[in-house]
């Protein structure tokens, strides 16, 4: 990808949620879309993923893989869009896997990972204990895409799920923040756009570098004892930069760079949560390093 197209995207993210916070909210009208309960459009999601095999409450995890999958969107996404890739992916290789929408703003619909991340970390510990008990597995591993990947953290660290969780697999997670090639420096420039991102879209503030939100989930370690980690970022990430700061530091991590493995794959943040074979295959490794293979530009037929 060319670098002037690479800095669109963050510059876009920027102007997408500065469109957002500057337009009036459309007062509630009795549809489908904006008077149906966040419960109830979770379950309507969830009942279209388990057409393609995914969200199936009947499903039991096998001895070739004994723990259910979460999958975790990002920001401005949902629990279907975001993985209509990876999920069949890992269905049509035997796992069990489930996907949530988390962090939703009243009267917003479909675009989620917006609130406060502490709150939507809750929210993850309520649907991680819903699915063990639908599964009768112990614990499941989370996969996580961009903030997906770093939110879980705050439950691992905060909230008790470091007793229910064998391994968090994040790709492009913001870790340790983001600077947005920079663009957040710029915040201080327009006053009053950093409290309209704290009073309007939570999650946004809560990932700025240096944010309140990460200093104390980063305090005393990335890490906590008894989860393996996994991150897989991509070196052309435009979203959650610089790219190195994705990943962790501590025991039981492996940091992954796609060019490493496949100095062809031109992934950018979105692409790698969204349709890349070779991310997708290094996922698999990470949920079942016993049985893992090589991860090359082949991985893309796999």
């Amino acid at each position: 990808m060319l670098p002037w197209k690479r800095a669109l995207g963050p510059l876009t993210a920027l102007l997408l949620a500065v469109t957002f916070l500057a337009t009036p909210a459309v007062a509630a009208t009795p549809t489908a879309a904006t008077s149906v309960p966040t419960a109830a459009v979770t379950t309507s999601t969830a009942v279209s993923a388990s057409s393609s095999g995914w969200n199936d409450y009947s499903c039991k995890p096998s001895t070739a893989h004994p723990r259910p999958v979460v999958l975790v969107h990002g920001t401005f996404a949902n629990a279907i869009d975001n993985w209509l890739g990876l999920a069949p992916y890992l269905v049509n290789r035997g796992y069990c896997v489930f996907s949530l929408d988390y962090g939703q703003l009243p009267g917003v619909p479909l675009l989620y990972g917006l609130g406060p991340i502490d709150a939507s970390a809750g929210q993850l510990a309520a649907y991680v204990d819903k699915v063990l008990a639908a599964t009768g597995a112990a614990k499941v591993d989370i996969v996580g895409h961009s903030q997906g990947g770093m939110m879980p953290r705050h439950y691992l660290k905060f909230l008790g799920g470091a007793a229910k969780v064998n391994a968090l697999v994040g790709l492009a997670p913001d870790n340790h923040g983001t600077t947005l090639l920079g663009l957040t420096g710029l915040l201080r420039y327009f006053p009053g756009i950093g409290d309209l991102l704290n009073e309007k879209t939570p999650a946004l503030a809560d990932q700025v570098a240096g944010s309140a939100f990460l200093t104390k989930l980063n305090a005393g370690g990335d890490t906590v004892p008894g989860v393996r980690y996994t991150v897989i970022a991509t070196r052309y990430d435009e979203i959650v930069t610089p790219y190195r700061s994705q990943f962790l530091s501590g025991p039981d991590v492996r940091n992954v760079l796609l060019q490493d493995l496949c100095p062809l794959d031109f992934s950018e943040h979105a692409a790698i949560g969204l349709i890349d074979r070779i991310a997708f295959h290094e996922v698999t490794n990470a949920l079942d390093p016993a049985h893992a293979t090589p991860t090359t530009c082949a991985s893309v037929i796999g």
